[in-house]
């Protein structure tokens, strides 16, 4: 009997000594208070900011006409090359050596053509990562004069849905909007301001 009390006393002693799994110090809870976060919608900010709108512009504007070229390049060497074939088959060349040289002059055209396409999709690729580098260093340039002031712990960017829930008054995409929109000047109307102060 005395040496299940023993046991059973040391058991209380032992529990009142471990914190509970569910109790947090009073530190954690204090941090937790001056924890301040705030989100940034990623498809309003490429929608509304001017900068991201007008590069999307220009680099849709490059995309269409690199395509137009290829295509209008596609579509002479297809003509070019049914006509060798037809040429071809109705005897239309006066010598072998002559379809030869007109087989060899539609193979390189061929080859010119695959190599302007990798030439315009390698421009293409790379102005799209100077625009993203551009506009994180836009972004992020802004964060740093905009937090200043508001002081908070982190801004995260919400795309599509890697942000499952969040209160909505955390959501300061429109105020960064503004501020961006009223910090970009676009190149044209630098050129027009500029082409005003020398007249």
């Amino acid at each position: 009997m005395m040496g299940t009390l023993a046991i059973a006393a040391m058991m209380v002693s032992c529990n009142n000594s471990n914190p509970k799994m569910d109790e947090q110090p009073a530190q954690a809870e204090s941090a937790t208070t001056e924890l301040k976060i705030a989100y940034i919608e990623v498809d309003s900010l490429m929608t509304q900011y001017n900068f991201a709108k007008d590069k999307s512009l220009e680099l849709q504007k490059k995309s269409n006409n690199a395509r137009n070229t290829l295509t209008q390049k596609g579509n002479q060497l297809q003509a070019a090359a049914a006509n060798f074939q037809q040429k071809l088959q109705n005897n239309g060349f006066q010598s072998r050596e002559q379809a030869a040289g007109v087989q060899a002059a539609i193979e390189r055209q061929q080859r010119d053509l695959q190599e302007l396409q990798a030439r315009l999709e390698a421009e293409l690729a790379s102005e799209t990562t100077k625009f993203n580098d551009a506009l994180r260093d836009s972004l992020s340039n802004f964060l740093k004069a905009y937090n200043k002031d508001k002081k908070y712990t982190m801004i995260l960017s919400k795309a599509g849905d890697n942000i499952l829930m969040a209160d909505k008054k955390y959501d300061i995409t429109q105020d960064v909007i503004n501020g961006l929109n009223k910090r970009y000047k676009p190149a044209t109307k630098k050129t027009e301001n500029t082409k005003e102060e020398n007249k």
